[in-house]
């Protein structure tokens, strides 16, 4: 398939989003319970919140160049009952306002007890808000990555471990960028968020890692005998029924060489995962911020070159016939 940046932008820039909501809710989720220190500055959560909406306005505004009429877009949400694609028009939205709503509340300061579950458990506001947006974040990644895995003829991505994969990297370029923003306020979490990143990238490296090999050992189901509808042993192909270029060779094959597309796989391989692991170990030992702030850089770089290339991978059928011509 051709990728489009635009689409490519958006589901790394709102997997961060998502991801970093996940890390500060995680935060004070874990305060809640006395497993982690309660943070003190209220816009730790809040401004953190912020940022993380950023991203998603950013993945939001880049989806709008992969639309032929820009003006028509609140039609694509028409058909939620089928459509992965409307169902992420319609969630993405709603975990924005819900993003928004729960930084205002840590922000003003005006979170209310709404009830206690025990002495030990007074669940406010913002716990009650940010739990409703934690289950739209985990809904946003999995319409995402459904509108790939469900497309049951393009074999490299109808498997369950699209959908774990898009979890995976989101929440750890998220809880990197969480790890280099508590650096940067000077947060008592940092070892948190780090040793978390350092883990969901280890754990994303290696569901990638057998999507992969799954995506190498493929046997298709179609051929370029069942392309065209003749039986024969030895068939070979001279020419794709056209002079020049067509809609069917731009936008089902990347038109990358050969020697690009292999190396494109080594190059998100060692910034997504590699380079991330080594910077956040090292920042985890010296504290420096900047060492923070660079690990998720280069992973964010290595993300984009991942989703290149998982678009990439994916063989069209129809280049059955037309190939790379």
């Amino acid at each position: 398939m051709h990728p489009a940046f635009s689409v490519i932008f958006l589901t790394t820039l709102i997997g961060v989003g998502q991801g970093l909501f996940l890390a500060l809710y995680t935060g004070q989720l874990y305060s809640v319970i006395k497993v982690l220190p309660v943070q003190d500055s209220p816009g730790f959560y809040g401004y953190g919140s912020l940022l993380a909406l950023v991203f998603l306005v950013g993945g939001l505004f880049s989806s709008f160049f992969h639309l032929g009429r820009p003006e028509r877009a609140w039609r694509s949400a028409a058909k939620w009952k089928t459509s992965w694609l409307s169902r992420e028009v319609i969630v993405l939205p709603a975990f924005m306002g819900t993003t928004f709503i729960y930084s205002m509340i840590h922000i003003s300061g005006w979170n209310p007890v709404l009830f206690s579950l025990s002495d030990a458990l007074v669940v406010d506001l913002s716990l009650f808000v940010g739990g409703i947006n934690m289950v739209l974040a985990f809904a946003l990644f999995i319409c995402t990555a459904m509108i790939y895995a469900c497309v049951k003829f393009l074999q490299e991505w109808a498997t369950p471990l699209t959908v774990v994969n898009y979890v995976l990297l989101g929440m750890a370029s998220g809880f990197a960028l969480s790890t280099a923003f508590a650096s940067y306020v000077e947060s008592d979490l940092i070892h948190f968020y780090g040793g978390w990143a350092i883990v969901l990238t280890v754990a994303a490296f290696i569901t990638r890692s057998a999507s992969l090999i799954r995506n190498n050992n493929i046997k298709y189901k179609s051929n370029l005998s069942s392309a065209i509808g003749i039986r024969h042993t030895s068939i070979k192909q001279k020419a794709q029924g056209s002079m020049g270029g067509s809609f069917n060779t731009r936008e089902y094959f990347h038109g990358a060489k050969p020697s690009l597309f292999k190396s494109i796989k080594w190059i998100f391989l060692v910034l997504a995962f590699v380079v991330p692991v080594a910077l956040l170990t090292s920042a985890l030992a010296t504290d420096m911020f900047i060492l923070f702030l660079l690990a998720f850089i280069v992973q964010y770089i290595g993300l984009m070159a991942e989703r290149w290339f998982f678009f990439a991978q994916a063989n069209h059928p129809q280049n059955l016939y037309y190939q790379s011509l």
